[in-house]
């Protein structure tokens, strides 16, 4: 079924935030997986008042396909500027798709230390998960023909917004 709507990536955050402020507490650290939740992690952090900065992580060297795909030209260094021990964290991504990514951004987070939990808050599910990882908080759940992938970018203005590629 091909998509006929895109959502507004920017009220989607908005909507992401609604659902996570009854569980945001003092103890409570965003992490973003660069490039595109990192971008949702600080949109969150203003949309629920929090003061901390947010970590972001680039999973490139915690995939477990790493020797097939190399190194992403654009690698960024993992920022994690706050304790992860006994901490809440909200990991934020912007499209859950086979899981892979998210169970390579949990290992790099517990290199830095064992959180009390970790909760996954996602823009968009795709489906076809490959290892059992579910977002906990989601806005969007989209299927993708074969060749098509989600892509969020920012504008100079800061600004999300999503755009649909074709392979």
């Amino acid at each position: 079924m091909p998509i006929t709507q895109i959502p507004d990536a920017e009220a989607q955050c908005a909507q992401l935030a609604n659902q996570l402020r009854p569980q945001v507490g003092p103890d409570t650290a965003l992490i973003g997986i660069f490039s595109g939740g990192a971008w949702i992690a600080e949109r969150l952090r203003e949309l629920l008042g929090l003061t901390e900065d947010v970590g972001s992580i680039d999973v490139s060297f915690y995939r477990d396909d790493f020797a097939e795909k190399g190194l992403h030209p654009q690698i960024k260094p993992t920022s994690i500027p706050f304790p992860v021990e006994g901490r809440r964290i909200v990991l934020v991504d912007d499209v859950l798709y086979t899981g892979r990514t998210t169970r390579a951004a949990l290992n790099e987070i517990f290199d830095y230390g064992r959180p009390a939990s970790v909760v996954l808050a996602v823009l968009a599910d795709r489906g076809g998960r490959e290892l059992p990882i579910a977002a906990q908080y989601n806005t969007w759940d989209v299927t993708l023909a074969e060749g098509e992938t989600l892509v969020l970018a920012r504008d100079d203005a800061g600004r999300l917004s999503w755009r649909l590629d074709h392979e």
